[in-house]
């Protein structure tokens, strides 16, 4: 068999915690090990990006950019990768080609060496100005473009779909192609199906990366499948914040590997410090109520339900607010039909957070007799095109007072907004550097209260505030 090294991207400093603890890992408490994972030898460390920036702003009072900074003075062999939701940044509207370009160029400058950018409704044209950006930003490959396809199932979802996908974004310059199966639905099997297809159908030079999660207990077999058809790199965490919704253990996979055509090389001995470290970690973020036991139990609810574990905890949370808890699986039903409606859209952030709202005001209130502003917009086409067909009685309800479905890219309706930003942060007595504006421009309330506490810290002049810094203060 011919020798094929399989190279691995840590999470642990991004998305394990994300999916455990809420994001709420502090940089301290990566800081001391940095130096360590930096020798490992793994393919890329993610660390940026997804929940990072809102969680460093509104809850640590970390500034990200200083975060990102701070963290490739450190790792100075292993790229630094991030997660980028395409026009969407890392917040929760469509941004201007002015704002994306100008944050790729900052991430970069700032120390990124990897973008994974996707699409929540794997629509290219949404990932248009990324790509063309970090190709443009990455000086001759100083940052590797990572497009990734959004898995799920659905009838007009299926391997074809994703391969043809994946050549359409290495034809828009991607260096490598992600299979994101943020859902953990994808299973063992059809991974090799898929990544055998990619090997064949891409070009030779472009690497696929798989990214699972362990939430159905399945993560483990997906990843050995997807091995053993080529993959190039898989996704895995440290095993303190490993498993469960979390993503497959790295040790696990090293071991189960070692002395085999796809050794990946790393000295499990040289984990285990790193791993006592964040085991001390995960117990503080125990013990301050961040990461529930539960999130490392295996959860088949996704395979029954497609339901995602954080858009299930939104529908149990929203029925409790309402006080029709008995009412879920009612809901878990709807789900369905109410994606199926919308064209069967992925659910991931925020397609998901939208079709699991519009199913419980569906079952609360009756079908359609209440349509969410953001549900209206995703069957008007405001979040990008659908890959299946919507319902007709629920087209003609969205465009009951004349609206239209939008057939352009959705950002073609958005003016340049940098200028506007910035004159904004600096009338404003805020502004201290380009990031400041890129901050404000995707979290407005949050950036300003971080930023007036920072003010405070600096001058020494507001004490309350500079010793309260999670204290919230008008905007």
């Amino acid at each position: 068999m011919e020798n094929k090294k399989l190279m691995i991207t840590d999470t642990i400093l991004r998305d394990a915690h994300q999916s455990h603890a809420a994001t709420r890992m502090r940089f301290d408490e990566m800081e001391e090990v940095l130096p360590l994972l930096d020798e490992i030898g793994y393919y890329s460390l993610e660390a940026w990006g997804g929940a990072t920036f809102d969680s460093c702003l509104r809850f640590l009072n970390e500034d990200p950019w200083d975060r990102l900074k701070n963290l490739k003075k450190y790792l100075k062999k292993t790229p630094i990768q991030m997660l980028l939701r395409g026009q969407n940044l890392l917040g929760y509207r469509h941004y201007a080609d002015d704002v994306v370009e100008c944050f790729i160029d900052k991430s970069i400058e700032n120390g990124v060496g990897v973008i994974r950018v996707f699409d929540a409704l794997n629509d290219p044209r949404n990932l248009e100005t990324s790509i063309k950006a970090i190709k443009k930003y990455s000086n001759g490959g100083k940052c590797v473009c990572e497009a990734a396809i959004s898995y799920t199932t659905s009838p007009v979802h299926n391997t074809e779909y994703f391969v043809k996908l994946a050549k359409q974004l290495e034809d828009m310059g991607a260096d490598n192609i992600c299979i994101k199966d943020m859902a953990n639905l994808l299973l063992p099997f059809t991974a090799y199906d898929i990544v055998d297809k990619l090997k064949k159908e891409l070009n030779k030079n472009t690497k696929v990366h798989l990214h699972t999660h362990n939430t159905t207990g399945t993560g483990d077999m997906i990843n050995l499948m997807a091995i053993q058809a080529g993959v190039d790199i898989v996704d895995c965490a440290l095993s303190p914040l490993g498993n469960g919704t979390s993503n497959p253990a790295t040790e696990a996979l090293v071991a189960t590997l070692k002395d085999t055509p796809y050794d990946t090389g790393i000295d499990i001995q040289k984990l285990l410090p790193i791993v006592n470290h964040f085991n001390k970690v995960a117990q503080r973020l125990e013990n301050d109520g961040f990461l529930n036991p539960k999130v490392r139990r295996v959860d088949v609810n996704t395979l029954l339900y497609q339901v995602p574990g954080g858009m299930l905890s939104n529908l149990m949370s929203q029925l409790k607010q309402a006080g029709q808890e008995e009412k879920l699986s009612e809901c878990l039903a709807e789900v369905p039909k109410v994606r199926a409606d919308c064209g069967y859209p992925p659910l991931v952030t925020p397609s998901s957070q939208i079709v699991g709202t519009q199913a419980v005001w569906n079952v609360l209130l009756g079908r359609y007799k209440t349509i969410t502003a953001q549900y209206k917009d995703l069957i008007l086409g405001k979040y990008g095109a659908v890959s299946g067909e919507l319902n007709k009685d629920v087209v003609k309800m969205c465009t009951a007072n004349g609206e239209e479905i939008i057939t352009c890219r959705p950002a073609d309706l958005i003016e340049d907004e940098m200028r506007k930003l910035t004159e904004k942060v600096k009338n404003d007595g805020f502004y201290e550097k380009q990031e400041d504006v890129l901050s404000y421009a995707l979290f407005p309330e949050v950036a300003t209260n971080y930023f007036k506490w920072r003010t405070a810290k600096n001058s020494g002049i507001d004490k309350d505030m500079a010793t309260n810094p999670n204290k919230v203060y008008p905007v």
